[in-house]
């Protein structure tokens, strides 16, 4: 599940993947985000069921007292964090960057009325904060300057030539792509691949008439979906640590549900209007 975590908004990639594309609006990529996360969660979800039926698993019974409801009920604080961001995004309360602040602020509150952080730990929180956002703004300095390194010694040119001579049929060129990405999300960190690939890759498919909204959706999909594949996906290793299972256990429940996945990568990668419908009827793009 943790490429549908990144697919629907609030995204930490998305955002990211907008900076690195030079502004594409993080509006519009959240809005396109959504109907993909749906899918690729519905295409997860088919196939544990199938799985869960065929090896005979039960679901864990709810105690009286915890009905649905009131589970539902108390993460109510906790689930409007994601319609307050959206809502403020949308209504033009505040930017997106603006709204990452604002749901911090919301979410310490409700740490502190649920007792779960107390004002001693605020200095270790901001510390690793600022420790882990320096660690970004270096990468997207690196980065930049490598985007300004590429395009001026025609790197974008001469890949997008390499991949023009193996065909000039867009969908092929597309199918390519999803492949390299898919094999270097297993290897790499998510951030600095799309700080690494969108500088390549954006100008290709723009060339071929593909949109940097959906372009931005099918690159943190591939990656997403690369993170959990064995067998050196990062996620599968730190799933695998937590869990306490082996990676070589769960490769053969995993490859059915990477099978489902894939198929909702190409869908999403194939239909552009997954993506683009949304941010497109509420006016964030002008055309699909």
């Amino acid at each position: 599940s943790a490429p549908t975590g990144i697919i629907i908004p609030p995204s930490g990639p998305l955002i990211l993947y907008s900076i690195t594309a030079g502004g594409v609006s993080v509006a519009a990529l959240f809005m396109a985000g959504y109907l993909p996360g749906l899918l690729l969660g519905l295409c997860v979800m088919g196939v544990a069921i199938f799985i869960a039926k065929k090896k005979g698993y039960t679901a864990s019974t709810i105690k009286e007292e915890d009905s649905a409801l009131k589970i539902l009920w108390d993460a109510t604080p906790s689930l409007f964090a994601v319609i307050l961001v959206m809502v403020g995004i949308l209504k033009g309360w505040f930017t997106a960057t603006e709204a990452g602040v604002v749901c911090v602020l919301y979410c310490a509150v409700l740490a502190f009325i649920y007792r779960e952080l107390k004002l001693k730990d605020l200095y270790t929180m901001l510390a690793d904060t600022m420790v882990s956002s320096a660690t970004i703004l270096f990468l997207i300095s690196a980065s930049t300057i490598m985007s300004y390194v590429m395009s001026y010694s025609g790197i974008p040119a001469v890949i997008s030539e390499a991949l023009m001579s193996v065909s000039d049929n867009k969908y092929v060129i597309l199918l390519i792509m999803n492949l390299f990405l898919l094999v270097m999300g297993m290897f790499l960190d998510l951030t600095p691949a799309v700080l690494i690939f969108t500088p390549i890759f954006l100008p290709i498919v723009t060339s071929i008439g593909m949109s940097p909204v959906h372009f931005g959706i099918m690159l943190i999909l591939n990656l997403g979906i690369g993170s959990v594949t064995p067998p050196v996906g990062s996620c599968l290793f730190v799933g695998c640590r937590v869990g306490g299972v082996t990676i070589e256990g769960v490769t053969r429940y995993i490859v059915p549900i990477f099978g489902a996945m894939v198929c909702a990568l190409l869908l999403v990668t194939y239909i552009p209007q997954i993506s683009l419908i949304v941010p497109y009827l509420l006016g964030l793009i002008p055309t699909m």
